[in-house]
């Protein structure tokens, strides 16, 4: 089996200019983030709090650590001390949190609204016709920089549907943009696309691929 950097080297000649690689890292050891990091790799996506602290802790202090998983607001005091970016801002309550701990903190954490546009009612985030008050709450915050949006499509083989998803992500960045966020040059972010349908994210407008199994293989 190919190294995590040997998979990273390959993906980055396939990903086009301009759109980043998280390395989702969730659940894999640190050696095999290690071997990613010596392959020049630095954006590393966590899901679980305590996981994420534990291998901040261990490994280098250049790595850029992306929390994208559903944070409780019980746990986002330690979120705050270890993210770079907290991807996953689903309702109003945590925005409010993570303002609030930042500021504690003396710190400004920038975050990316996550927008619900799929079929599963699992999923999490606010309704795109939600996103812009969340924007304009955001904006009037000193502990949270908003610098884009995340979603995921529908769990679907149908890929027009998979598409379909993926370009109402990329409009309710588009209408911020335009809107709420004009101006302001760090909103640059749509986050969006996994190992099995970042082709698709990337033809509608994402910036940003969130890839694990195509690096790491399966969870262990």
């Amino acid at each position: 089996m190919e190294r995590p950097s040997e998979r990273i080297a390959a993906l980055r000649g396939a990903i086009p200019e301009g759109v980043a690689l998280l390395a989702v890292s969730k659940f894999h050891p640190a050696g095999a983030i290690e071997d990613a990091y010596e392959g020049g790799q630095r954006l590393f996506g966590e899901s679980r709090v305590q996981e994420l602290a534990v291998k901040a802790r261990e490994l280098p202090g250049d790595i850029r650590w992306h929390f994208i998983g559903h944070l409780q607001t019980n746990k986002v005091r330690q979120a705050v001390e270890w993210a770079s970016v907290i991807e996953s801002i689903d309702s109003l309550r945590l925005l409010r949190a993570v303002d609030a701990e930042a500021r504690k903190a003396g710190k400004r954490v920038d975050v990316l609204l996550q927008v619900h546009v799929a079929r599963e009612e699992t999923k999490f985030g606010f309704l795109p016709e939600e996103m812009e008050a969340a924007a304009v709450e955001a904006a009037g915050m000193e502990g949270v920089r908003v610098t884009g949006v995340m979603g995921m499509a529908s769990n679907t083989d149908d890929m027009e549907r998979v598409r379909s998803d993926f370009r109402k992500i990329r409009g309710c960045f588009d209408a911020l943009k335009a809107g709420v966020m004009s101006g302001r040059e760090e909103f640059a972010v749509v986050s969006m696309g996994m190992s099995h349908d970042w082709r698709e994210a990337v033809e509608c407008g994402s910036t940003l691929v969130r890839i694990g199994s195509d690096i790491f293989g399966e969870r262990v």
